[in-house]
């Protein structure tokens, strides 16, 4: 008989009692988690096997999270909440921009950290996903969006996306050429009950538009509609 497997979360924080109380919790609650104290060894247990979802701590010594999560989505699309004892609305900001998946201000409860980690990982899984998918793929341009496989090709290469930004991609590709606004995108995107960050589907798009588009500042697929949303226009250039 084949051992359960469960999912994979790799804690990233300098605070070894937070790490303990980070791998008891979660392990009692249907996680495999392993820990590192710094980029070295979270390096290490990367390169060993890819974790299902990373919670990152923003503040590390030598290389800080920020930089980490840059280095990660040149390998991965895996999930990240990052931590962050300051709280600021501009390392919210920044986080999200450079690759994060959410966001996680100290301290916190534990429960509240689970709840944003199945969330995540429910974004993750295609079956689960709040965005209707379109059957199989979408083709765009020179790109193919594999919702099975959840993943975007041009030609025979993937871009890597954030979950985030791969479920942002897929609402507008089903629901191409019509204006979106940021509440109805925030209510398709919604994981899980919570308010969603101020300007989180602006910052989305912006990380959307550098990946597929090949002027972000003058984007022909994601459109900006002036006081209404975005539009979606598969064809690119105006609709």
């Amino acid at each position: 008989m084949s051992t359960p497997s469960f999912p994979r979360i790799l804690v990233v924080d300098d605070d070894p009692d937070l790490r303990d109380l980070l791998s008891t919790y979660l392990g009692g609650n249907g996680f495999e988690v392993i820990t590192a104290s710094d980029g070295v060894s979270m390096r290490t247990a990367m390169a060993h096997s890819m974790p299902d979802a990373i919670v990152l701590d923003l503040m590390l010594p030598g290389e800080d999270g920020l930089s980490l999560t840059r280095w990660v989505r040149t390998q991965s699309a895996v999930p990240i909440l990052m931590l962050s004892a300051r709280g600021e609305e501009m390392d919210r900001v920044v986080g999200l921009e450079v690759g994060a998946d959410d966001y996680l201000a100290k301290p916190f409860g534990p429960r509240e950290l689970l709840a944003r980690l199945r969330a995540l990982l429910r974004r993750g899984n295609p079956v689960t996903t709040q965005t209707p998918a379109p059957p199989g793929h979408g083709q765009f341009g020179p790109f193919s969006l594999d919702t099975f496989g959840r993943r975007l090709m041009r030609g025979g290469l993937e871009v890597h996306l954030t979950s985030a930004e791969f479920d942002l991609l897929a609402a507008f590709v089903v629901h191409a050429n019509r204006v979106l606004s940021r509440d109805m995108l925030v209510d398709l995107l919604r994981g899980y009950d919570r308010d969603p960050f101020d300007r989180s589907i602006d910052n989305r798009v912006t990380r959307l538009r550098r990946k597929i588009e090949a002027d972000p500042t003058a984007p022909a697929y994601i459109r900006t509609v002036r006081g209404e949303g975005y539009l979606f226009n598969p064809h690119g250039g105006p609709p």
